[in-house]
């Protein structure tokens, strides 16, 4: 699995929201999506170990995304 479909649906949530810093959903999606994009080599390498594992599968599957 690629970082950049999970950082596009992070920042879709994020923008889906009013940006309000009273929020703690606006603040919790606005921060970790910082975070993870700051951290993508981090976020790449455990989205591969993970990957490995076969918990991507049925999204996949779903998605008719071949290895």
């Amino acid at each position: 699995m690629k970082v950049e479909p999970f950082l596009a649906e992070l920042n879709r949530l994020r923008q889906d929201i009013d940006k309000d810093d009273t929020d703690m959903e606006w603040l919790t999606l606005h921060h970790v999506f910082c975070f993870v994009s700051y951290k993508m080599g981090d976020f790449e390498k455990y989205l591969n170990e993970h990957e490995a594992m076969g918990e991507f599968e049925a999204y996949k599957e779903e998605m008719g995304i071949e290895d």
